[in-house]
C-alpha cells in the first residue's frame, strides 16, 4: 500500500503487531476509531453465474441465495467433518469474495479450481491486488467489498447459554493495494486478538487443528446451516449435533496475572496433574486482564479450577463456558433398552 502501516511511528512487525501501546490501541479499535492492517491475509474471487450455488454445494453454510452486499461465513469440511478451510464470504452481485487466512490461500484456490468441472465459475487468487483491513467501526474506507462478521448475532445454532460482555461489531474491508489509508488511525494485530478472544470468536488459524469439528468451537452459530442440502462432511455435522457430543469444547480462561508470566498458544491446560487441553490464543485485555481461549476435553467440569503451565510456572485459570459439556444430542431420541434387559 502507499500507506505502509509498517512505516508508521512505533510500528513493530509487518503487518504491525502494535505501535507502542497495545492497550490504548485496543480502546481505539473497540471504539471504532482505529483500523488494523491484515494485508498478510489471502483474497480469493469466484466469478460466473453458478458461483453461489456451486459454493453452496461444497461448503457448510447456505449461500445459494446470498444477496449482493450480504455477508456469510462458511466452512469446507473433509469427509469426516473436520474443518479444512474457513471462508469469510461476501458477494457483490458479480463476484464472490472469499477472505481467508494467509496459510489457506494457495491451497484453497487450487482445490476450488479442481472442483469446477463443467460449471460456469472461475476461481482466482487476488491477494496480490487487494488487501484486508479490520475494523469495529464504520469508517468510510475506499472499500472494494466489505464483509460484516455474523458472529455476534449468528443466524445458526449456538451451544453457548450466555453471550460475552465484550462488543463485537467486526468487519473486514477489502481495499486495493496502493490505497491511501494515512488518514485513519491504526491499531496492531495484538489489539484485534485481545478483542477477538474476549468476544469468544474462533479463528481456524489459532483455535483449529487437524481434528477440529465445528461443534467444538460453537461454529454452528455462524458458519453451518443445519437444514441445507448435502455437502462434504454433513453426516458428521448432523450425527454429532443430533445424536452425539463433540469430543472437545472451547472455553475462555481468565488467567491470574500476579506472577507476571503470560500464557501463549500451545501452553498446556491442566486439571490436577492431568493435561486436559491447550491454550489456542492468549492476550492481555485492557479491561479483563490476561485472558485466553483454550480447547479442552468435553468432560472437564466447568466449575473446575484449571491451571495453565508456562515452563515451570502454574497460572490459575477460571473458565467462561462457551460450549457446555452437554452440547449436542439435540434430537432427544428415546434410549432403547439393551437386548435382554429386564424392565423393572
Amino acid at each position: 500500500m502507499s500507506n505502509d502501516f509498517a512505516a508508521r511511528p512505533g510500528a513493530v512487525g509487518d503487518p504491525p503487531q502494535h505501535y507502542g501501546n497495545p492497550l490504548s490501541e485496543q480502546k481505539a479499535l473497540a471504539s471504532g476509531e482505529a483500523i488494523v492492517d491484515l494485508s498478510d491475509r489471502a483474497v480469493i474471487t469466484v466469478t460466473g453465474p453458478d458461483r453461489l450455488t456451486w459454493l453452496d454445494s461444497l461448503t457448510s453454510q447456505a449461500v445459494a441465495k446470498l444477496a449482493p452486499g450480504e455477508s456469510a461465513e462458511t466452512l469446507l469440511l473433509d469427509p469426516s467433518g473436520r474443518v479444512e478451510h474457513a471462508m469469510r464470504l461476501v458477494d457483490d452481485g458479480e463476484t464472490a469474495w472469499l477472505l481467508v487466512d494467509a496459510n489457506q490461500g494457495a491451497k484453497l484456490t487450487a482445490w476450488l479450481d479442481r472442483m469446477r468441472f463443467m460449471l460456469r465459475v472461475e476461481v482466482a487468487d487476488r491477494t496480490a491486488d487487494f488487501a484486508t483491513v479490520g475494523t469495529l467501526g464504520t469508517q468510510e474506507l475506499p472499500a472494494v467489498a466489505t464483509w460484516r462478521d455474523p458472529w455476534a448475532d449468528g443466524p445458526g445454532h449456538t451451544y453457548a447459554a450466555t453471550r460475552p460482555d465484550a462488543p463485537w461489531s467486526y468487519s473486514e474491508v477489502l481495499v486495493e493495494r496502493g490505497a491511501d489509508l494515512s488518514a485513519f488511525p491504526a491499531a496492531g494485530s495484538l489489539a484485534l486478538e485481545a478483542l477477538r478472544i474476549a468476544a469468544w470468536r474462533p479463528r481456524l488459524a489459532t483455535e483449529g487443528d487437524e481434528k477440529t469439528i465445528p461443534h467444538e468451537l460453537d461454529w454452528l452459530r455462524s458458519a453451518v446451516h443445519l437444514a441445507k442440502g448435502c455437502y462434504r462432511g454433513q453426516e458428521t455435522v448432523a450425527k454429532v449435533h443430533n445424536l452425539g457430543h463433540p469430543p472437545r469444547r472451547i472455553v475462555m480462561l481468565h488467567l491470574d496475572g500476579s506472577d507476571g508470566v503470560h500464557a501463549a498458544a500451545g501452553s498446556p491446560v491442566l486439571l490436577g496433574d492431568a493435561e486436559v487441553g491447550r491454550v489456542t490464543s492468549a492476550a492481555l485485555h485492557y479491561e479483563l486482564g490476561p485472558i485466553a481461549l483454550a480447547v479442552v476435553k468435553r468432560s472437564v467440569d466447568p466449575a473446575a479450577e484449571l491451571v495453565v503451565r508456562v515452563d515451570e510456572t502454574l497460572i490459575a485459570a477460571a473458565q467462561d463456558v462457551i460450549v457446555p459439556t452437554d452440547a449436542g444430542a439435540s434430537a432427544n431420541v428415546p434410549r432403547l433398552p439393551r437386548l435382554g434387559a429386564v424392565r423393572r
